[in-house]
């Protein structure tokens, strides 16, 4: 943490390589980026106070404004911002709207949203319309009508908005980016990826404790279990494809010269939730006679305009070991995250995998290379660091950053169409293009010129 900190403070980490890429969106870009940064907080829960605990170790930021509608965060805030020596901020939440108040404010050039789902679009559409730059937590939307309310916000406001999706970071995604592009696996045909992870105790509680220690949700639970838990009981859907989907939409060059078309999606039964309920609680329990209508796993399958096929699997309501399941598979190779291993024609013995580790480390990212130590204690493996610094270096220099309204939209949209296309036996859906057909000719993302 020390050296982090150190780092950080000695630099501003001004000129992140983001300031020589072109901006695709409608803000005009300064080219003197702004010295400092003034922050506003809406959610300081237990994501919104990780953000807060890294812009603190910023010098070329200052947090202003903070809101959440729980009194006991924003005491833990302020208590954070007044032991990093910055200044009381303003704050608010006297009630669910008491955000817009926040937006109203001089001194808040961005703000970075950390709310439970259903405010994400909404939030973030009123800040974008207020002129603050927009860090939204993920999933971006949760409907159709959601995704476009973030575009056509964009293009009528001219303010930019980042989907905060930390995984597109990760040490081994960004690796993986740098083989992708160095084309070591050849002409990509086909990706795998998901959320697999089981939050059974993330989604029930006691109303105590954050996790585990009961099945309670709704509103004698607190944390994520007070809203979180509701999305499974009325939805069947992937509700959650960003962590996956972000990194492999980057691989795919996904609204930069390629495009998801269509998609599928198929559920399995519910019963992980109930069997959990009945298993903690009691038969007897009233939480035992929910319906849950969320499938266990949720397989969706996309297509792209370039002819490569991408599935997701959410996977969050059984026994199992985390795992994001990445491959990444083409003409001479591939890469699969379960088993760390490779495999690239001419190099690796014939029908048989390498260990990934040798390979990881010879195509380690550049942002990596020089800033991981800085990066370890940021949250997440590092993640976190590079995520954050992505979004005040954007904000301050007021270009598009690198996941931008266009990605918030294109991942989120995969929640309502899965959830159309599993009510429909698993019918295609037709894919809306956000772009409006200029993914045609947006040049990729350089990620590997994104140094600092």
């Amino acid at each position: 943490m020390s050296s982090r900190r150190a780092f950080i403070q000695k630099s501003a980490l001004v000129g992140a390589g983001i300031a020589t890429i072109p901006s695709y969106g409608y803000g005009m870009f300064n080219a003197k980026p702004a010295e400092k940064l003034n922050v506003g907080l809406i959610g300081v829960g237990l994501r919104g106070t990780n953000h807060l605990e890294n812009l603190l170790l910023r010098k070329d930021v200052n947090v202003t404004a903070v809101c959440d509608v729980d009194p006991t965060k924003i005491i833990i805030a302020k208590d954070l911002i007044s032991k990093a020596g910055g200044k009381t901020p303003t704050t608010f939440g006297s009630n669910d709207l008491d955000y817009r108040n926040l937006l109203e404010l001089k001194d808040v050039d961005a703000v970075i949203i950390a709310t439970p789902w259903l405010w994400h679009t909404r939030m973030t559409v009123d800040a974008m319309k207020a002129g603050k730059y927009a860090g939204v937590e993920v999933s971006a939307s949760n409907t159709l009508e959601e995704c476009w309310d973030l575009v056509n916000t964009h293009e009528e406001t001219g303010t930019h908005m980042m989907i905060l999706e930390n995984v597109n970071y990760r040490r081994d995604i960004l690796a993986v980016l740098n083989m992708v592009r160095q084309n070591v696996f050849g002409e990509l045909v086909h990706f795998r990826c998901g959320y697999q992870h089981d939050l059974r105790e993330v989604k029930f509680n006691n109303g105590k404790q954050p996790y585990g220690g009961g099945v309670e949700f709704g509103e004698k639970a607190i944390s994520e279990a007070k809203w979180r838990t509701e999305h499974s009981v009325k939805r069947n859907a992937d509700v959650y494809p960003t962590h996956g989907l972000g990194p492999i939409a980057a691989m795919a060059d996904i609204n930069r010269g390629n495009r998801f078309v269509s998609m599928t999606a198929h559920a399995t039964k519910g019963i992980g939730l109930h069997n959990y309920v009945v298993e903690k609680g009691g038969e007897n329990h009233p939480n035992a006679k929910v319906k849950f209508k969320q499938g266990d796993v949720i397989t969706s399958t996309l297509d792209t305009a370039n002819g490569e096929t991408i599935i997701i699997t959410h996977d969050c309501n059984l026994p199992r070991p985390y795992s994001l399941g990445f491959r990444v598979q083409g003409a001479k190779g591939l890469w699969e995250k379960d088993g760390n291993r490779i495999y690239v024609e001419g190099n690796s013995k014939a029908h048989s995998w390498d260990a990934d580790a040798d390979w990881l480390a010879k195509y380690d990212h550049p942002l990596w290379q020089k800033y991981g130590e800085y990066a370890e204690n940021a949250g997440h493996g590092g993640m976190d660091f590079f995520v954050i610094n992505s979004f005040v270096e954007s904000a301050k220099a007021n270009i598009a950053p690198p996941m931008d309204a266009y990605d918030a939209a294109a991942w989120s949209a995969v929640t309502p169409l899965s959830e159309a296309s599993i009510a429909n036996n698993g019918a295609p859906q037709d894919f809306p293009d956000f772009t409006r057909g200029l993914w045609i000719k947006r040049a990729p993302y350089d990620w590997i010129k994104e140094t600092y």
